[in-house]
C-alpha cells in the first residue's frame, strides 16, 4: 500500500481496511480475484469492524457488571424457568411493543442472569440499554435533588430503549425518591420497555416505596403491558457436587 492510499484510508477512518489492505491485495492477486471482489472483501471487513466497535460501545455504556448471555444460562439446573418463554422474549418483540418484564423470585434463582441476557441480546441488535442496581438508581435520584438535576436524570433514562432495574427490594427510601421513580416510569409507559428483577410480590411494593396511592398508580402502568415471570426453583449459588 502506498503512502497516498494509507493516508486516505486513515483520513476517512477506514482503519480496518488499512490494517488488512496489503494482505487482502496479496490474496486477491494469488487467486486472481476481480477488483469488485477485492473491494467487497475490504468493505465487508470494515463494516463488521464498525458493528463490533458499536456493540462494544453500547455494552460499555450500558453499565452491565458482567456479560451474562442466555446461551450460557444453566437451564438444566433451573427447572423453575421456561426456556421457551425466555427464548420468546429474546426475539425482542417486547421492546418494539414497549412492554415490561418483571422477574420475581428469591435470591440466587437466576433473575439477574436472565434479565442481563435479554439486555445483552438487545444491545447486540442495535438497541440502547442501561443496567442499574435499584439501590444505585435510587441513590442517583436522591443525589439529583441536591443539584436539581432530577429532570435531566429522568430525561436520560426515559430515552433508553431498554432499562434494567435490578434487585428491587426493601430499600430505605425518601418520598422524593419514590416521586422521581414514578415520574420516570410514567414517562417510559407505553414508550419504552423496562425489565425489573425483585424478590417482592407486587402487593409488597408499597412497603418500601410508601405512598400507597402513588404505588397503585405506578403498578397500574407497570403491569398494564407486562410479562410477569415468577421463578420458583432452586438457588443457582448452591455448591455443586
Amino acid at each position: 500500500m502506498n503512502d497516498d492510499i494509507e493516508q486516505l484510508l486513515r483520513s476517512l477512518h477506514l482503519t480496518k481496511i488499512a490494517e488488512i489492505f496489503d494482505a487482502e491485495v496479496a490474496k486477491a492477486e494469488k487467486k486472481e480475484s476481480s477488483y469488485q471482489d477485492l473491494v467487497a472483501t475490504l468493505l465487508r471487513a470494515q463494516w463488521h469492524h464498525r458493528q463490533e466497535t458499536a456493540l462494544s460501545y453500547r455494552i460499555r455504556r450500558s453499565g452491565m457488571p458482567e456479560q451474562w448471555s442466555l446461551e450460557s444460562f444453566p437451564w438444566k439446573r433451573q427447572p423453575g424457568v421456561s426456556q421457551r418463554q425466555i427464548r420468546g422474549f429474546a426475539e425482542l418483540d417486547f421492546i418494539a411493543k414497549a412492554e415490561n418484564i418483571v422477574f420475581i423470585g428469591p435470591a440466587g434463582v437466576g433473575k439477574t442472569g436472565l434479565a442481563s441476557g435479554l439486555l445483552l441480546k438487545a444491545l447486540q441488535n442495535g438497541y440502547r440499554g442501561t443496567f442499574l442496581r435499584a439501590q444505585d438508581l435510587f441513590d442517583e435520584m436522591y443525589a439529583s435533588l441536591a443539584d436539581r438535576s432530577s429532570r435531566k436524570l429522568i430525561d436520560r433514562l426515559a430515552r433508553v430503549d431498554l432499562l434494567l432495574v435490578d434487585e428491587m427490594g426493601y430499600l430505605n427510601l425518601r418520598p422524593e425518591q419514590t416521586n422521581i421513580f414514578f415520574k420516570l416510569m410514567e414517562e417510559r409507559y407505553r414508550r419504552k420497555a423496562t425489565i425489573i428483577t425483585t424478590n417482592l410480590e407486587f402487593d409488597e411494593w408499597h412497603n418500601f416505596l410508601g405512598n400507597k396511592g402513588l404505588v397503585t398508580a405506578l403498578l397500574s402502568r407497570l403491569r398494564h403491558q407486562c410479562h410477569t415471570v415468577k421463578i420458583d426453583g432452586p438457588s443457582l449459588r448452591e455448591p455443586q457436587g
